[in-house]
């Protein structure tokens, strides 16, 4: 098989490391890629969803698949499917579920699918009118993709006030912030859900931990995500259970009710509360550092899982994960997520070639004459590494993570180590 993976993330880099080890695969390319793609495959030279559409109808594939949520918002499984190629991941119209923050609250309050209490403002003399009369904290989320970065925790007036500004007026992420959602602040502790989905039936991967926040102790601003770890020692499969009859098969059902059937990867984030589980959003596609630790644990061939789901063949297969633990610590150049510098040398990666429990995943990178350099996203890198219990895990990867350097180099030195603690 010939596949193209569309992005350049630590996420597809992972996924491309996955499908590398398959005897079915013969050749992967990548639009564009990163350095750490250029070992397994082929990298392009594109970027634009027109420009892969003209390179896939005179070059042959026998799937596409992406990471990107700005990719499928803009109806690149559409433009794909049109040529007849098998595409892994849902249409855009299923896709709103993550682009339209608005619509995906909408849709769990309509579908009876647990959800912060929320309300949806495009003026923003209305949003601010509302804020003063709220308790704090308030969560207010641009409407739009952010990448990530949209979703403010407000712990006063004034902190609410200047989010609104900078996501309404100031148009921060663009025509993202051109619509709101403030809903209520949620106490308990947070987990990412994924699941294989065919558009009928759902595989859930073991669940996982996402570290948004920059800063040890989730403090500082949202980023794309500065680490990972899988499984959760203290989720219980009564919990899972929960998970899947309340919030994923419902939206599977919701979906395809509304003629949307949804193919690809249901990725909820959810808290879990006093009250059970509550979804805080929906996404449609890999997680980008969750993936780095979840593909060192997936045992089964990653292209029989993706063509079950192409075939609508789910419910007929099985998929098999390893009974090891895996950490995933991002390392992300200074100034990230604001402004950072470009085109500084990392230094440490060839360290770890012969070395089973540790890869390196590389996301913001590209090569300069014969050095790896952090280039664009500013998140450079994933630490990914296995053990027998996540407190070997979390060791291998920061063991990992002291033998790389780049000048500034920035990274969490808490990722996984809270789940350690029993949840009551």
């Amino acid at each position: 098989m010939k596949i193209l993976i569309v992005g350049y993330k630590g996420s597809e880099h992972a996924l491309a490391w996955k499908l590398h080890q398959s005897a079915k695969v013969s050749k992967i390319y990548f639009a564009p890629g990163n350095a750490g793609t250029a070992t397994l495959g082929e990298n392009l030279p594109l970027r634009r969803i027109i420009d892969i559409v003209d390179w896939l109808k005179v070059n042959s594939v026998d799937l596409v698949l992406t990471c990107s949520a700005s990719c499928l918002a803009e109806g690149l499984a559409n433009e794909v499917e049109k040529l007849k190629i098998p595409f892994f991941g849902p249409t855009k119209a299923a896709a709103q579920i993550e682009w339209s923050k608005s619509f995906a609250k909408k849709f769990m309050r309509d579908k009876g699918i647990p959800t912060a209490a929320f309300e949806i403002f495009s003026d923003i003399d209305q949003a601010k009118q509302y804020v003063k009369n709220q308790n704090f904290p308030l969560v207010i989320k641009a409407d739009g993709l952010a990448y990530g970065l949209g979703t403010i925790i407000a712990k006063n007036l004034r902190e609410a006030e200047l989010a609104l500004g900078n996501l309404m007026e100031k148009k921060i992420f663009g025509k993202a912030g051109n619509a709101v959602v403030i809903e209520e602040f949620l106490e308990g502790r947070e987990i990412s859900i994924h699941a294989f989905c065919d558009g009928d039936d759902a595989e859930l991967f073991p669940v996982s931990r996402d570290y948004k926040r920059l800063l040890d102790g989730d403090k500082g601003p949202n980023t794309g995500g500065m680490g990972s770890i899988v499984p959760v020692p203290w989720v219980t499969a009564e919990m899972m259970g929960e998970i899947k009859e309340k919030i994923v098969m419902p939206v599977l059902y919701g979906l395809k009710k509304m003629g949307r059937p949804f193919m690809g990867i249901l990725f909820p984030g959810v808290m879990i509360t006093s009250r059970g589980p509550v979804v805080l959003e929906l996404n449609v596609r890999f997680g980008n550092p969750e993936t780095q630790s979840y593909m060192r644990i997936l045992k089964t061939d990653l292209v029989d899982v993706l063509l079950a789901c192409v075939n609508k063949n789910l419910k007929n297969f099985s998929i098999e994960w390893s009974d090891n633990f895996a950490c995933c610590v991002m390392a992300a150049a200074e100034g990230y997520p604001r402004k950072y510098k470009k085109g500084i040398k990392i230094s440490g990666l060839g360290a770890f070639d012969a070395n089973s429990e540790v890869v390196i995943f590389q996301a913001g990178t590209k090569i300069n004459g014969m050095d790896t350099v952090v280039d664009k996203m500013g998140r450079a890198l994933g630490v990914s590494a296995i053990g027998n219990d996540l407190s070997s895990a979390i060791r291998n990867a920061y063991e990992a993570l002291d033998r790389i350097k780049f000048d500034g180099m920035q990274f969490r030195t808490d990722i996984g180590k809270k789940a350690l603690i029993p949840f009551r």
